[in-house]
Order: C-alpha cells, then sequence, then structure tokens
C-alpha cells in the first residue's frame, strides 16, 4: 500500500483528543489534576517542568520534546495534559501498538495545528517503520514520504507545524538511541510517600463527595504500593463497601474489613503476593528457590511471576534475587509473623 493510501486509512483512527472509552477512564480523568498545582508530588519534575515552560512561553518556541520513564499508575498522562493545557494548545493521545504503519503516524502528524501536543503512551512499543518517521519530525518538523512501489517510487518531503512530542514508557531502556538522544528533556518519576499517597486520597474523597476519617486514609495510604493509580482504585472499593455494608462513610473499621475481603494486607500484599512469599519461606525454608520450582508450586506462569509479583517484592524487601536462586529475607518471616527457619 501506498504512503498515501496509508495516511487515508490511518486518519483518525489511531488518535484521539482526551477521550474516555469506559468507566474507569471516566473516573480516573475526572480526579486528574488540570494544573501543577493540583498534582501532589513529584516535586523536582514539577519543579524543572515549569522552569522549562516559562522559558519556551518566553521565547514564543514550542516546548521540547519531553519524554517521562517510570512505572505504571504514577502520572506520566497525568503530565502530558497539564504541560498542554499551561501552553494552552492541544493534546493528541494515541499509543505506540496503535500507530502500526507510517501512515498512521504520517496522518496524525500533518493533522496537528501549530504548537499542539502529540502524547504517546507505551512509545518504547513503536514499530520501527513507524518510529523512523519520527526522527526528520522532531528534529526538522518534516516527514519523508515515499510514494508508490518499485522502479517509479519517489520521495516527498512534508512539513508539520512545530509540535511537542511528549512520550511515556515503562521501559526506558528500550527506546532505541536514535530516538531517546532527540528527546530534549528525560523525567522519571519515582513512587510516592505514604503522606503524598495520604493527600491524593484526600483530594480524590473531596471529588467524589466520599466521607473518609483520617485514620482510614492512613491506613489506607500503606496499602497502595506508593501509586496513585492503586490509591484512586482502592478508594473506590471502600465507597462500595461502605455504601452496600456500611453506613456510606469509609472509616478504620471498614478500610480494614474491606482490605480483607479484597485479600490485601496492611503493606499491600495481594493473594498473589502473599502466596509467593508463603511459599517460599514455608515450603522451601526462605530459599534459594529456582524460578520454574516456586512458579509450579503456586500455579504461576514464569512471566507473571517476574513482571508482576517480584518487583514489588524485592523493592519493599520481602525478597531477593541471588545466583542460586530467590531468598526470602528476615523482613518477609517478620511480615507474616514465621521464625526464620535454617
Amino acid at each position: 500500500m501506498a504512503i498515501e493510501e496509508e495516511m487515508v486509512a490511518g486518519e483518525g483512527t489511531a488518535v484521539t483528543a482526551n477521550q474516555t472509552t469506559n468507566d474507569t477512564e471516566a473516573f480516573e480523568n475526572k480526579l486528574r489534576p488540570t494544573d501543577f498545582s493540583g498534582y501532589i508530588g513529584q516535586g523536582e519534575v514539577k519543579q524543572n517542568l515549569q522552569v522549562f515552560l516559562t522559558a519556551a512561553k518566553n521565547r514564543g518556541e514550542v516546548l521540547d520534546h519531553t519524554v517521562f520513564y517510570g512505572p505504571p499508575g504514577l502520572g506520566k498522562t497525568t503530565l502530558a495534559m497539564i504541560l498542554a493545557d499551561s501552553m494552552k494548545t492541544q493534546l493528541r493521545v494515541t499509543s505506540g501498538p496503535a500507530l502500526e504503519k507510517p501512515g498512521d503516524l504520517a496522518s496524525i502528524l500533518s493533522n496537528l495545528q501549530e504548537g499542539d501536543f502529540l502524547f504517546i503512551d507505551e512509545i518504547h512499543r513503536l514499530r520501527m517503520p513507524v518510529e523512523e518517521i519520527l526522527y526528520t519530525a522532531m528534529e526538522d518538523f518534516a516527514i519523508d514520504l515515499v510514494i508508490g512501489k518499485g522502479p517509479s517510487a519517489r520521495t516527498m518531503r512534508l512539513n508539520v507545524p512545530r509540535f511537542t512530542l511528549v512520550g511515556a514508557t515503562t521501559q526506558f531502556s528500550k527506546l532505541s538511541n536514535p530516538l531517546r538522544d532527540r528527546f530534549g528533556h528525560v523525567e522519571k518519576l519515582r513512587f510516592y510517600e505514604d503522606g503524598e499517597i495520604g493527600q491524593i486520597i484526600t483530594r480524590s474523597a473531596g471529588i467524589l463527595e466520599i466521607k473518609i476519617d483520617s485514620e482510614a486514609t492512613e491506613i489506607l495510604a500503606r496499602c497502595c504500593r506508593r501509586t496513585p493509580r492503586i490509591a484512586n482504585r482502592l478508594l473506590r472499593r471502600m465507597r462500595d463497601f461502605a455504601e452496600v455494608v456500611h453506613d456510606g462513610k469509609i472509616t478504620k473499621k471498614v478500610v480494614i474489613e474491606s482490605l480483607k475481603n479484597l485479600s490485601i494486607d496492611v503493606q499491600g500484599l495481594d493473594f498473589s503476593d502473599q502466596e509467593y512469599l508463603k511459599t517460599l519461606c514455608e515450603k522451601f525454608n526462605g530459599g534459594p528457590a529456582g524460578l520454574s520450582t516456586l512458579a509450579a508450586a503456586i500455579g504461576e506462569d514464569e512471566a507473571t511471576i517476574e513482571d508482576v509479583i517480584e518487583p514489588f517484592l524485592i523493592r519493599e524487601g520481602f525478597m531477593q534475587k541471588t545466583p542460586r536462586g530467590r531468598m526470602a529475607t528476615d523482613t518477609a518471616f517478620m511480615h507474616l509473623g514465621l521464625s526464620e527457619l535454617s
């Protein structure tokens, strides 16, 4: 298919303008802050971005291309929206997997307005032919198109409006060097402190008109894995239990009972995490144990253990990977109320 045909086919299919497609997105968008004053946490990142924004405005330029990286749920999409609002421009949203052909991206770029922001989530998953279109677009604000096939093929350069690309990725190392080097700003988002998560819960409860006391907020904040997305999700579940089982207000008792029903403990470990730790500590005396052995023991596939279960447990100091296998730490034994076995 010629690139012109791809552009027509791709136009309007891979990009949305802050659209919501389901209740979860609508819920998250309702809680997203619209400016830096309402964005809690990430102090250094916010300070840097405000300086860069002010400098770009004073010079009458577009903001340099920016990439945010870090674990999911820390606010990368929200920051992209705040940047666009701060510059009084439109934000166009798409994702790496959605851009299947070079024509998809070319269509989006050619339809941008001067100063617009293009946000690409999971940018590390861009296909190489699509990514190569970005190189000249980011540097020269132009895209090189190949028209036709075979001996009659010819190239054409199409200018695009000056824009700002904002990328988000959970796997920064998977960005190719040519793409990574074209970003003017690279910002890493860190995990939140319990106090910051508590502020986010309080803010979200106010927006949703949920009654929650301070003790409940404090307990809930410790169970959110220091991630705002999880905090808002658990707040939603607490509201359900409070309205159906209790009198509507989220209290300490409501949180404790609800977390028990959800199989989430005081440190935020869910059923899979607890099962993994109990198996490692009780069946294998704290290790070392091999990944395949643990996977068979708890009935999970190895990829789920490595990518979903273990990162949080390692970060919180419950286990460690060694050349001999997985080993539980003293913290894990204490958390489970077990005596360390020899």
